[in-house]
């Protein structure tokens, strides 16, 4: 169960960061293109970036975080993102531990799984050509597939909600498991077993990929 997690994390977590080497020009266009369109175009990207330089981003792993970091703001919403996964305790935690936690949860996502974008073992990729229609025109979901080498087909939902004009990637779901729920059923547990000590939690935060059916309730 551990292996087939942590790739389909790796494979979302790909596709995500492939987000962010997007170049500035095509993120500028997401008010005028549909989340879809910017999913799609996302994936013709990461065909041209990653193939054929595997080997040298994973010599150069520093390098590519440091390209990772330098725009990942730009696609993923990671302040709202933080506040989700702190969930209740996001009301007491002082501005300066939102902040810090906002951080430190980006930054783990990169040094842990930039190594992703080197190893992403698949067959292919696609997103589905019949999308969901969203209820609110600030919000929407892009449903896709990643078929690994064995032939299994795993879905992938990407939620965005539309940021000062833009479309910012806010949670992902994988075979059914809500990454955003998964880490804050995560930073609940670590605050109960930290005494609710934020700064403790913040300090010791390492996001559990090895995700499963269980702890998925509201």
């Amino acid at each position: 169960m551990r292996a087939q997690s942590t790739f389909l994390f790796r494979c979302v977590l790909a596709l995500l960061l492939c987000l962010a080497m997007l170049p500035a020009q095509a993120q500028s266009k997401a008010p005028d293109e549909t989340p879809e369109q910017l999913i799609r175009e996302s994936i013709d990207n990461l065909m041209g970036k990653i193939e054929g330089r595997r080997g040298y981003f994973s010599e150069n792993l520093s390098e590519l975080e440091s390209l990772v970091d330098d725009s990942l703001n730009d696609v993923a919403d990671f302040r709202y993102i933080g506040a989700s996964v702190m969930g209740r305790y996001f009301r007491n935690a002082s501005p300066a531990q939102r902040s810090r936690f906002v951080d430190t949860f980006r930054q783990t996502l990169i040094d842990t799984y930039a190594k992703g974008l080197v190893t992403f073992d698949y067959r292919e990729v696609r997103v589905l050509d019949q999308q969901q229609d969203s209820r609110q025109s600030d919000q929407a979901s892009v449903d896709m597939e990643v078929v690994a080498n064995d032939g299994t087909v795993y879905p992938v939902s990407y939620s965005l909600r539309l940021d000062n004009g833009q479309w910012k990637v806010v949670n992902v779901i994988v075979n059914g498991i809500n990454l955003g729920l998964t880490f804050r059923n995560q930073f609940d547990q670590a605050m109960r077993d930290n005494g609710r000590d934020y700064d403790a939690t913040i300090d010791q935060w390492s996001p559990d990929v090895d995700v499963s059916d269980e702890g998925q309730g509201a």
